[in-house]
């Protein structure tokens, strides 16, 4: 293994507010770390605009028949995969259309594998069994910068000509990393030395919920702020359709149920078929002609629904 000296990355210093972080009683202690937790917070605010540029590129890899990539190691690749995994149930995107790539792969999930993120050569081969191509874009997530796991995968996918995008914890001048958009969250020291699975954690996952999340705005798959493309798979998520459709649609519950079920499960389709009286074919092909955008749709076949604001 080769020598590398990390020490002068912010995600690597120790904290002067916790050098006794060990002798504190435990009510000061918590103290320390909820006064702390706020800096993720501040962090992800100053990438605002790095965010919104990334939203709107993925959106448009995406339009265009491209997939999203999220791809890191450790705590930054649990990570990803966490909000890869949340897109399909939330927002009824195929499971392919957003993908968590870990080193190591899915036993890294459960038990650490560190040693693989030293491998570069890996990152790129984990992209090409999943077929990644320059229609595709790429979040290379690394708390420290450093990662070769994650420098050889975003230079892969810039050679091909995919979208890349980097995101780190650390300051550029610190860690550079290749990338069209740069994101940083820059969170400093943490409380216990070199453990970034605690602020650089917290900002990661916020910017990835901020990520996703926008991304699926931009595609339509949202209502106001309603996921009218969640998917109907237990009884949580169809008591949280049917709620959907009695606020935008003014539908009863015994209703909703029925064009539930029309509908195949499509909240989208379930609304539009309220709004306009078409059967759920019919609704669907408007859908698919107009959208996927309910609001676009809705606006093509003039129409609105009924409760406020829709």
């Amino acid at each position: 293994m080769s020598e590398l000296n990390r020490g002068h990355l912010l995600t690597e210093m120790a904290h002067p507010a916790s050098q006794a972080l060990d002798q504190l009683p435990t009510d000061a202690l918590v103290d320390l770390f909820c006064q702390e937790d706020l800096e993720p917070q501040r962090a992800v605010q100053r990438a605002a605009p790095q965010l919104a540029e990334a939203i709107e590129a993925i959106a448009g890899r995406l339009r265009q028949g491209g997939r999203l990539f999220y791809l890191g190691a450790g705590t930054s690749g649990r990570l990803g995969v966490l909000d890869a995994a949340e897109c399909p149930p939330t927002f009824c995107s195929p499971p392919e259309l957003v993908q968590g790539v870990l080193a190591g792969g899915a036993p890294a999930l459960l038990r650490s594998s560190e040693g693989m993120e030293d491998r570069e050569e890996r990152g790129v081969a984990d992209l090409r069994e999943r077929g990644f191509s320059a229609a595709d874009a790429l979040v290379g997530i690394a708390a420290g910068g450093t990662t070769p796991y994650v420098l050889g995968a975003l230079r892969h996918g810039q050679a091909l000509g995919a979208l890349t995008i980097a995101l780190a914890c650390v300051p550029a001048d610190q860690a550079p990393m290749p990338g069209a958009i740069d994101i940083r969250l820059v969170t400093g020291p943490e409380l216990l030395t070199g453990s970034t699975r605690l602020k650089a954690g917290t900002a990661t996952k916020m910017a990835l919920n901020i990520l996703s999340t926008g991304v699926m705005v931009r595609l339509g798959k949202v209502f106001g702020n309603r996921m009218v493309d969640v998917s109907v798979s237990n009884t949580k998520l169809e008591d949280r359709a049917l709620r959907i459709l009695a606020d935008l649609a003014a539908v009863e519950r015994s209703r909703g149920r029925a064009l539930l079920a029309e509908s195949g499960g499509s909240v989208k389709c379930a609304l539009l078929m309220a709004a306009s009286g078409l059967e759920a074919a019919a609704a669907a092909a408007a859908l698919e002609r107009h959208g996927p955008s309910l609001r676009a749709t809705l606006e093509a076949l003039n129409l609105k629904l009924q409760a406020p604001g829709g």
